[in-house]
């Protein structure tokens, strides 16, 4: 089966620490959902408050491509989750990894409860 993966709005994060500046990496936000597409694709749905909109809150989904590893939670337990120390998404080697926390290195973002490495990344921005 041939799933039409072209989405609207879609764009690559290129500048990825302007754009965690941007919702400071996500601290206080909410971690909604996580939906995988494929074995090598999957987005997740985040929620925080953006700069360039006077702190408004926004929807933010992040869509990995080419996934290597990764560890996920279970969409049920993400209500649950502390997300006082936001996410962190570093350029490595290979392409991208995100992580829960305040991480700086791949190593540290492996240890994360939840973390994605992949070869690209994308977003969109949606209403609250």
């Amino acid at each position: 089966m041939v799933v039409n993966r072209k989405e609207k709005n879609i764009k690559p994060l290129d500048k990825i620490d302007e754009f965690l500046k941007r919702f400071n990496h996500f601290k206080n936000g909410e971690f909604r959902s996580i939906e995988v597409i494929s074995p090598t694709i999957m987005q997740i749905s985040l929620a925080g408050q953006d700069e360039n909109r006077a702190f408004d809150w926004m929807s933010i989904t992040l869509e990995f491509n080419s996934i290597t590893n990764a560890q996920l939670l279970e969409n049920k337990k993400l209500a649950l989750l502390d997300m006082n120390d936001g996410i962190s998404i570093i350029k490595t080697p290979d392409g991208i990894a995100f992580g829960l926390g305040h991480c700086s290195t791949l190593s540290r973002i492996q240890t994360a409860s939840c973390y994605i490495e992949s070869s690209t990344l994308k977003y969109k921005e949606g209403s609250f």
